[in-house]
């Protein structure tokens, strides 16, 4: 058994794990990072950018299809199942090789394969092999898909989002349980590649949105281009021969469809239930997740850190190399510790339309008693998305009564990964929505949908005039 002594240990060279190496070598080159699997992150491996790719391929059959809105006749177009899942894997690779180059030009005895668990509060046993003892430790190990344990009795025949992007061509048919941010983005993307695909929810829940009007909205919208069963049960599922039976219940009648795959979008399980946490004498919720320091990434008043989805606090990409950034540091200053300000929450939705959130959510908002109101926009009528035939969804922005701060906004839309970035920068510098109008704002761009959505939420504040129908600056439908 090799023994190794080292000030820092990171377990996980994930988005959070890399992030927190580059900040604790900063302060020490006393440091390893030790890893489970394969060198890659979730994100480039198998989360944002492989999903990414799939969309894009999804996007240019559906322009296809609306092709005609526009007087424009497109025939023999054809999906080519093999070719679009080849480019998927292809440009998925060259991602995960930039993150595999840069782990790979890390010294050789930062690097630790194997899995790891506590066997103390300061001390690690990495598989069979090796002993680690470091004076701080930074948790950084990741997520994994949860799916129901019964569901494994379907072999093969069950997938969760990481199979998606090793397929060698398209299913005829697909039934994706879970409308989170997966389920929705998968399940419409294999829709408009032609794959019969059923999507079933519950309670009517679409991804993380809390504004009952924009949810709405969405389950419209997916409900057009596929099957879909927003508050199911799923009660059974059996392999047959030819796929997968799924039965489930709804408006309470129990129905039953047959297909080829059962994807699992069921939500992610942290792996700190790995770790043996137990081992360290932390204190750990009903989830075995620590109490921890937003600010600081310190569990407790201990030597531990964590950082990244483990915790399931942020789980996602850039706020995980923010939760790395800060663990890092800390863990490489210890005792000293440094809080960091968070940035603007910010989620994006790559469905089509887009989903946004930014800033605070309606249902915190509600349910916290703030005074606050409600501007809206519907892109239905707004000029630059008639134009080029993208003219669904909503808007809705917050702002709170007396000061008139912008809080936050949720949307369905157009352009909402742009519109979001800019509804995200006005609350990380805490403008007034008054502040915000005074901003320019160009004709024709989507973007005059977010000020006819500002102007009536000003004269909801009682700060600004009712907004003038079609006024000559606002431009076409704005």
């Amino acid at each position: 058994m090799d023994v190794l002594n080292v000030e820092v240990a990171i377990i996980g060279a994930g988005t959070a794990g890399m992030s927190a190496y580059r900040a604790a070598r900063q302060h020490t080159d006393s440091i390893v990072v030790i890893e489970s699997g394969s060198y890659g992150t979730t994100c480039a491996r198998v989360g944002c950018m492989p999903s990414k790719l799939l969309i894009a391929a999804a996007e240019v059959n559906h322009q296809l299809e609306q092709a005609g809105k526009f007087g424009i006749e497109v025939s023999g177009s054809r999906v080519d199942g093999e070719r679009v899942m080849q480019r998927v894997r292809s440009e998925r690779d060259r991602f995960v090789g930039f993150v595999e180059e840069a782990v790979e030009n890390w010294p050789a005895e930062h690097k630790l394969l194997g899995e790891a668990v506590f066997t103390g509060p300061s001390t690690l046993q990495v598989g069979d092999h090796t002993e680690v003892r470091a004076e701080r430790i930074v948790i950084a190990a990741g997520s994994r898909p949860a799916v129901p344990p019964p569901w494994y009795e379907l072999g093969d025949r069950l997938l969760v989002n990481d199979d998606v992007f090793s397929w060698q061509t398209l299913p005829k048919s697909i039934a994706v349980v879970g409308t989170g941010v997966i389920g929705m983005e998968l399940s419409q993307a294999l829709a408009r590649l032609g794959v019969k695909t059923h999507l079933l929810g519950m309670g009517n829940q679409f991804g993380p949105l809390s504004d009952p009007m924009v949810n709405a909205q969405v389950g419209r919208a997916l409900a057009a281009e596929m099957s879909l069963s927003a508050d199911a049960m799923v009660e059974a599922v059996k392999r047959t021969d030819n796929g997968v039976e799924v039965t489930y219940s709804e408006n309470g009648q129990q129905n039953s469809i047959e297909v080829d795959y059962l994807l699992a979008a069921t939500g992610r399980r942290s792996n700190i239930d790995r770790l043996q946490l137990d081992k360290t004498g932390l204190e750990i919720d009903a989830f075995g997740i620590p109490d921890f320091n937003l600010a600081t990434g310190q569990v407790a008043d201990s030597s531990i850190f964590i950082a990244g989805d483990v915790s399931n606090a942020h789980p996602l990409l850039h706020e995980a190399a923010d939760d790395g950034r800060i663990a890092g540091d800390n863990a490489g200053r210890f005792p000293e510790l440094r809080v960091r300000p968070r940035r603007a929450p910010l989620s994006i939705v790559f469905t089509d339309p887009q989903i946004m959130m930014t800033g605070a959510t309606y249902h915190d908002l509600a349910a916290g008693g703030a005074a606050f109101a409600v501007g809206q926009v519907s892109f239905e009528g707004q000029g630059r998305s008639r134009v080029i035939g993208k003219n669904k969804g909503i808007l809705r922005v917050y702002g709170e009564q007396g000061s008139g701060r912008f809080l936050g906004a949720e949307m369905f839309g157009p352009a909402a990964e742009h519109i979001g970035h800019l509804l995200a920068w006005s609350v990380q510098h805490n403008l007034t929505v008054q502040q915000m109008l005074d901003s320019p704002f160009y004709h024709p761009v989507i973007e005059e949908g977010v000020r006819t959505a500002l102007r009536a939420l000003q004269a909801e504040l009682k700060m600004g005039p009712v907004p003038v129908e079609r006024c000559l600056d606002c431009g076409p439908g704005a």
